[in-house]
């Protein structure tokens, strides 16, 4: 379970009013019962259900299980889609190991917002089901335009442009490129517009890549993109 404190020895835990609730009534913990705790910071950490009441329960902190470890420096920039597409793209990069979800705005981008709140739930819930030790961010939505303004010099660009005849397939183009900072960009319904695709190509840290012989829906390519970066630069890699 993903917990905002410091964790350490002896120290004492009052889990969120819904994660009490989820503990105590959904997963009917027993009092003294073992459950495994992180934070993103401090590793994984055993710990025990050592008090309860009507309003919440308070976690008794015992042990390391283990250390922290960071995972691939590796974000996702996803244009805002529909909603519950767009949240299954935020679980399962979580699940597939992105430090970050960037959202951003396009030209044929349909809305300008989302719950962010509810998208860090969703990827904090994932960590917790994939057992990683940290809970990837969710960036507010931005303008594709000021993302790309404000790139960094040591990140390279897996930009996924369906359009593109003279992409290379991905994986070939990945072991070619090398680094370690990565992101991955996948475009909106409508597909990038002609100056975004042009912006984005000018940027030298930028990969044009193909995701195959078919044109892939938002949730389906940003699936894909993430595995085959991380069987070819991630943790996967050797797997």
């Amino acid at each position: 379970m993903h917990i905002d404190a410091d964790l350490q020895a002896g120290g004492r835990l009052a889990p969120s009013p819904e994660q009490a609730h989820y503990l105590t009534r959904v997963m009917r913990l027993a009092l003294n019962e073992p459950l495994l705790v992180f934070n993103g910071r401090d590793g994984e950490w055993r710990a025990r259900l050592a008090e309860v009441a009507k309003r919440g329960c308070v976690l008794a902190v015992e042990a390391q299980v283990r250390v922290q470890a960071a995972p691939p420096d590796l974000e996702l920039i996803i244009a805002l889609v529909k909603r519950a597409r767009l949240e299954t793209i935020v679980e399962k990069a979580a699940e597939l190991g992105a430090r970050r979800v960037r959202l951003a705005i396009t030209e044929r981008t349909n809305a300008d917002h989302t719950n962010v709140a509810r998208l860090e739930a969703i990827a904090a819930e994932a960590a917790e089901q994939t057992r990683r030790l940290e809970v990837p961010q969710v960036l507010p939505p931005a303008r594709l335009s000021s993302i790309l303004a404000g790139w960094e010099a040591d990140r390279r660009l897996m930009f996924c442009d369906e359009e593109a005849g003279d992409a290379a397939r991905a994986m070939a183009a990945l072991s070619e490129a090398g680094g370690r900072r990565w992101a991955v960009l996948i475009g909106p319904e409508g597909g990038f517009s002609a100056a975004e695709r042009a912006a984005i190509r000018d940027l030298p840290q930028a990969t044009p890549v193909s995701l195959g012989p078919r044109v892939l829906r938002a949730d389906t390519a940003a699936i894909a993109a993430l595995t085959l970066w991380q069987s070819t630069l991630g943790d996967w890699a050797g797997a």
